[in-house]
């Protein structure tokens, strides 16, 4: 394979490599793509080492359930070309900054990764943020009178592209830079933002040994990840990362948002809805919740007759739905209910109620389903499982219903009016047990 150095990527961890160096792999096996990925280790303490032991390449195996079948694909990856890390060798990292090839920044550096530190200067080998290492490369390129990149974020927050460029830009104005660099960099560069989709559960202790027993080789980068993918990217760059003629579910879009919120309302609020009734009712995993039939049953009244009418029943979103539940369903995957239930309270008030309240709002009347979730987190912070801010936690534990959803400062705004159905739920659920709850619900 051609190692002509094209790709510029920050973050060595498992949802990269399940991910987007999957893309690259595949783009390359198809020839639709001619060049390699050189890793930049953005933390101090990283995997970086361990990859260069294996020469950069280690076997990812994505697993799952596609249009009703069970997949179980191996793909061994060796699209990457080298590991470069600025904290023991800086130099060989600026260095990327001369080399006409590369084209395409691709990151994921968690979260927190995307933040402006303004005690970081430019003479500092290297910055110690993300951003401030980018917008030291990216004015040494500038400096050279080479062409810009572009940039995928990968990053789990809201238009993650913009505010990579934004802290960039800060950098600029911190390090005085001049203003012709800042017109290059908003200019030249094209810093996209994305919205990633697939869960990537890494190393597989569990079946490490027998995975290298499968393939012959023994792997210590060895990763997994669900058969699931879809990559929502703002802009337009097919002709050079032709990702859909290679066959992936990857949208080039002007407005990322439509997309994070069906993420956000199908994915994630099915998720939020279904786990502490499910608890309460005694499941321990999302496997388990598939394989029961009230359980999956009010999942189904949920996504498909409360989520999808409320933000556009389109086939689009139905097929979301669908796949949610495929996802859900997965046997390689066991995904731990009190996992999921880690502070409900704010997950509820972000994925669930906004459709509770619009969905009031266009038919008259509130949703069973989701109500019903609501009253289920309540009885669900009154046992010792909660697990959520401590101030919360007392508060949810011991306040009577309607004092809940009063409480605006969890809601951001006042619930009282919900108080009838919530209550409703809430008083059968304490006195006649989740399985007859579960019954009236589904009855509704």
């Amino acid at each position: 394979m051609s190692k002509k150095e094209t790709v510029i990527q920050f973050g060595e961890g498992g949802f990269l490599r399940g991910f987007v160096d999957y893309f690259f792999q595949k783009l390359k096996e198809k020839e639709l793509f001619d060049g390699s990925v050189v890793i930049v280790q953005p933390i101090e303490k990283g995997m970086c080492e361990m990859l260069e032991k294996q020469g950069c390449e280690y076997n990812l195996f994505l697993r799952g359930i596609n249009d009703g079948k069970v997949v179980d694909e191996h793909t061994h990856i060796d699209v990457i070309s080298r590991c470069v890390n600025p904290y023991s060798d800086n130099a060989a990292y600026m260095a990327l900054a001369e080399n006409p090839d590369f084209r395409f920044i691709v990151s994921n550096t968690t979260e927190a990764g995307i933040c402006f530190e303004g005690d970081n200067k430019f003479e500092d080998a290297p910055a110690h943020s993300f951003p401030g290492k980018l917008t030291q490369l990216l004015y040494k390129r500038f400096q050279l009178g080479l062409p810009g990149f572009i940039i995928l974020s990968c990053e789990l927050i809201d238009h993650n592209g913009e505010e990579l460029l934004k802290c960039c830009e800060q950098y600029a104005d911190l390090w005085n830079l001049g203003d012709d660099f800042k017109a290059w960099l908003k200019n030249e560069n094209d810093f996209c933002s994305t919205l990633v989709d697939r869960i990537v559960t890494g190393f597989p202790r569990d079946e490490h040994a027998a995975l290298c027993e499968r393939i012959g080789q023994q792997d210590n980068m060895m990763d997994t990840a669900e058969i699931f993918h879809l990559w929502v990217i703002q802009g337009d760059h097919e002709d050079e990362l032709p990702l859909q003629k290679a066959g992936f579910n990857v949208v080039w879009t002007d407005n990322v948002d439509p997309y994070k919120k069906r993420k956000v309302r199908i994915l994630n609020g099915a998720h939020t809805s279904m786990v502490l009734g499910a608890r309460l009712y005694g499941l321990e995993t999302v496997g388990e919740c598939l394989k029961d039939e009230k359980v999956s049953a009010l999942l189904k009244k949920c996504i498909f007759e409360e989520i999808i009418p409320t933000i556009g029943d389109t086939e689009d979103n139905r097929a979301f739905g669908a796949a949610v539940l495929e996802r859900f369903s997965n046997p390689f995957i066991k995904h731990l209910l009190l996992s999921i239930a880690l502070n409900s309270v704010s997950k509820f008030k972000a994925r669930v109620l906004p459709t509770i309240l619009e969905y009031k709002e266009e038919k008259g009347a509130y949703p069973q389903g989701l109500t019903f979730s609501l009253a289920a987190l309540i009885a669900f912070y009154r046992t010792d499982e909660a697990n959520d801010g401590e101030d919360i936690m007392a508060f949810m534990k011991d306040a009577s219903v309607a004092d809940i959803l009063a409480k605006t400062e969890y809601w951001g705004q006042d619930l009282s009016d919900m108080l009838p159905v919530v209550e409703k739920w809430y008083n059968m659920i304490q006195t006649e047990g989740m399985s007859k709850a579960y019954d009236a619900v589904l009855a509704e």
